[in-house]
C-alpha cells in the first residue's frame, strides 16, 4: 500500500503539471569528484553549487532526478555514472557539449526501459529510488532485466517458493511473516539463507536486499531421501509453485522422476542445478548429470558471465603475469584466456573455469558476484559467489517462475519452460561458446522478458514478441490471447515443437525459420474462442514504476 499511495501521489503531480515529455540519460563525469549538490523542492531538484557553467545550465531546465549509480557504467567509470530525469533531452546536449564540462559522455534511455520498477533496497545500481538496505552490488539484477519484471509485478503471498536447500531464519526482517519451516535442516552454515534470499527476500522494506519475487511467501524445508523426493512432494502437496533444488546427486531414481511427473501435473515447477564439476576435471565431458536437475520436468540450470561487456572491459593479470579476462557477458564459465596471451586474439573460455554442462541443461544463470545473504546474517560481512558455483543462480530462476506464477497462477510446468528459453538471451553467436554448444541450454536467463511475455501473451490490447532465438530440440506450447503474436529473427528446426494456438493474429515477419523434421512440428493455429486457465493476476497499482507518466501511457 505504502508504495501505491507513492505512485498515486506522483500521478497527481504530473496530472497538474502541462503536458511535456520527459527524458531519461546516463552521464559520465570526467572523475569521481565530480558530484553537483541539489536541493529538492517538492518534486523538482535545483542546483545548489557554486560552478557558474553547471548553475548556467541547470537553470534552463527542470530536474527531477540526478543522483550517482552504478548502473549500466564500464569498470572505469563505475563511481562517476549518474542517471538523470529531465524535461527534455537537451540538458545532457547541453552537459556534454559546455566548454570545460565536467561531464565527457553520455546516453538516452530509450522508452522501453522506463518500464522498470526499484525497491528501496536495490543496492548501489539503484536509480530511481534511494536505496536505503545493503550497499550490495545487484549488477546481475541489471542484466536480467528483473527492474523490468517488477514493472509488472513483484510478486503475492498467494504464490509460494518452496526450498529445499537448509535453514532459513524465519525471525530475520527479510523472512518474517511471509516464511514457515516445514522440515527443519541439519546445514547451518548460511546456505539456506543465502538461497532463500535470492529467491524471495522481502523487497521495499529498507533492510537488506530484495530478492527476484519479494512479495512471494517462502516454504522451507531439508532435502534427505534422495531416491524419493519427499521433501518436494511434501512441499508440492503444501502447495508450492516452484520449489529451488541447490544440490543435487549422480544417480538417478525411476521413483522420483515418477514423483516429478505427478509435481509437474499439479502445476509445481522444479529448478535444480546442473552441480560444479569442473569440465575439465570430467572424464566424459558433456555427460555428467547430475539429479533432480536431469530428471524430465524440471529446469536445469548452469553457469554464465554477465558483468562486463567486451573481454577488454575487465583484464587482469595472473601470477605468472598472463592476461586473464574476467566475468564478460554471455561467455560461459567464469574466465578466458587468450591464445599466445595476446589480448587482441580471439579469446577462449579456460575449460577449468566452466561448471557442469550437459544436454539436459535449460537455461544459464549469473554465478559470480551473487550477493551471499548467509555470511551477513551469520557473520554481517557483506560477501559476494567468486568461483561461479551454480547453487546461488537457480534462485534466480525460481524467482523469476514465482513473478511469472504471480501473474498467471495457472500457468503449466511446460509452458513456464517455453517461456523462459524463448525470452532468454543467445549466445550461440560467441565464437568461444560455440565448442560446448548443446550442453549450455537456451542461454542466459532475462527475468523481464520472460514477465513481460506472460504478461503480453495474456493481455487482449498487447503484442506479443517470439524472437531472437535458435532453436533445434525441446518443446514450445504457447497460448496467446495477445491482439498479435509476431514471430521474427526466430528459428525453429530440427527437433524442436512449436505449438502456437493464438485467439487473434499470427504474423510470420523477417528472418523467421521453421524447418522442423520428422520429429519436430510446428502447429500455428487461431482460434477465437481461446479462453486461459485463469486471468490475468495483477497487483494493485500496476504499473509498479515511480516515473510513470500518464501521456506515455
Amino acid at each position: 500500500m505504502k508504495r501505491l499511495f507513492f505512485i498515486l501521489l506522483f500521478l497527481l503531480f504530473l496530472s497538474a503539471v502541462e503536458a511535456q515529455e520527459y527524458s531519461w540519460f546516463y552521464v559520465r563525469a570526467k572523475d569521481t569528484l565530480v558530484m553537483p549538490e541539489f536541493d529538492r523542492q517538492g518534486n523538482v531538484l535545483v542546483y545548489k553549487g557554486t560552478d557558474a557553467r553547471l548553475k548556467n545550465i541547470f537553470s534552463k531546465h527542470t530536474i527531477y532526478e540526478f543522483k550517482k549509480t552504478a548502473r549500466n557504467a564500464k569498470k572505469k567509470y563505475l563511481k562517476r555514472t549518474f542517471f538523470v530525469v529531465s524535461d527534455n533531452d537537451s540538458l545532457l546536449q547541453d552537459l556534454l557539449q559546455s566548454p570545460n564540462s565536467p561531464f565527457i559522455s553520455g546516453e538516452i534511455i530509450s522508452e522501453e526501459d522506463k518500464k522498470i520498477y526499484e525497491p528501496n533496497d536495490y543496492g548501489i545500481t539503484s536509480t530511481i529510488g534511494d536505496n536505503i538496505g545493503l550497499p550490495v552490488y545487484l549488477d546481475y539484477y541489471d542484466v536480467l532485466g528483473v527492474p523490468k519484471a517488477w514493472y509488472y509485478t513483484t510478486g503475492r503471498r498467494e504464490i509460494t517458493v518452496g526450498i529445499s536447500d537448509g535453514s532459513v531464519d524465519t525471525t530475520d526482517l527479510e523472512f518474517k511473516g511471509k516464511t514457515k519451516v516445514i522440515r527443519k535442516s541439519h546445514l547451518a552454515n548460511g546456505h539456506g539463507i543465502s538461497v532463500s534470499a535470492t529467491a524471495a527476500a522481502q523487497g521495499d522494506n529498507g533492510y537488506g536486499f530484495a530478492g527476484i519475487c519479494y512479495d512471494c511467501s517462502i516454504y522451507g524445508t531439508s532435502y534427505g531421501f534422495f531416491s524419493t523426493l519427499e521433501p518436494l512432494v511434501e512441499l508440492s502437496n503444501l502447495g508450492a509453485d516452484v520449489i529451488n533444488c541447490s544440490w543435487g546427486i549422480t544417480k538417478p531414481y525411476e521413483s522420483a522422476q515418477e514423483a516429478v511427473y505427478k509435481m509437474a501435473e499439479k502445476g509445481t515447477v522444479i529448478v535444480a542445478i546442473a552441480h560444479n564439476k569442473k569440465w575439465i576435471k570430467t572424464k566424459n565431458k558433456g555427460k555428467l548429470f547430475y539429479y533432480p536437475a536431469s530428471y524430465d520436468k524440471v529446469i536445469s540450470v548452469a553457469t554464465v558471465m554477465h558483468r562486463h561487456k567486451k573481454p577488454l572491459d575487465n583484464i587482469l593479470m595472473s601470477k605468472k603475469n598472463n592476461p586473464y579476462a574476467l566475468n564478460i557477458r554471455g561467455y560461459l564459465g567464469r574466465t578466458l584466456g587468450f591464445k599466445n596471451n595476446d589480448t587482441l586474439d580471439k579469446p577462449y573460455i579456460y575449460p577449468i573455469s566452466l561448471r557442469t554442462l550437459n544436454p539436459a541443461v535449460d537455461i544459464l544463470g549469473p554465478g559470480v558476484g551473487l550477493v551471499r545473504y548467509g555470511e551477513y546474517v551469520l557473520n554481517k560481512k557483506i560477501s559476494y559467489s567468486t568461483f561461479g558455483a551454480t547453487s546461488g543462480i537457480a534462485p534466480l530462476i525460481t524467482g523469476t517462475v514465482g513473478l511469472m506464477k504471480s501473474l498467471q497462477p495457472c500457468i503449466t510446468v511446460d509452458e513456464v519452460d517455453a517461456i523462459i528459453k524463448i525470452s532468454a538471451t543467445n549466445i550461440d553467436d560467441i565464437e568461444a561458446n560455440k565448442p560446448y554448444y548443446g550442453y549450455y541450454g537456451a542461454g542466459m536467463l532475462h527475468t523481464g522478458r520472460a514477465v513481460e511475455l506472460v504478461y503480453k501473451l495474456a493481455t487482449p490490447s498487447e503484442t506479443a514478441y517470439i524472437q531472437n532465438q535458435k532453436f533445434k530440440r525441446w518443446v514450445f506450447p504457447i497460448k496467446a490471447l495477445s491482439e498479435k503474436v509476431i514471430i521474427q529473427n526466430q528459428v525453429f528446426e530440427d527437433d524442436a515443437v512449436l505449438t502456437l494456438t493464438a485467439k487473434n493474429q499470427i504474423v510470420i515477419s523477417e528472418n523467421t525459420v521453421l524447418k522442423p523434421n520428422k520429429t519436430g512440428k510446428i502447429h500455428l493455429k487461431i482460434k477465437p474462442s481461446l479462453q486461459l486457465a485463469c486471468d490475468l493476476y495483477l497487483r494493485d497499482g500496476f504499473p509498479n514504476n515511480k516515473y510513470y507518466f500518464p501521456e506515455s501511457n
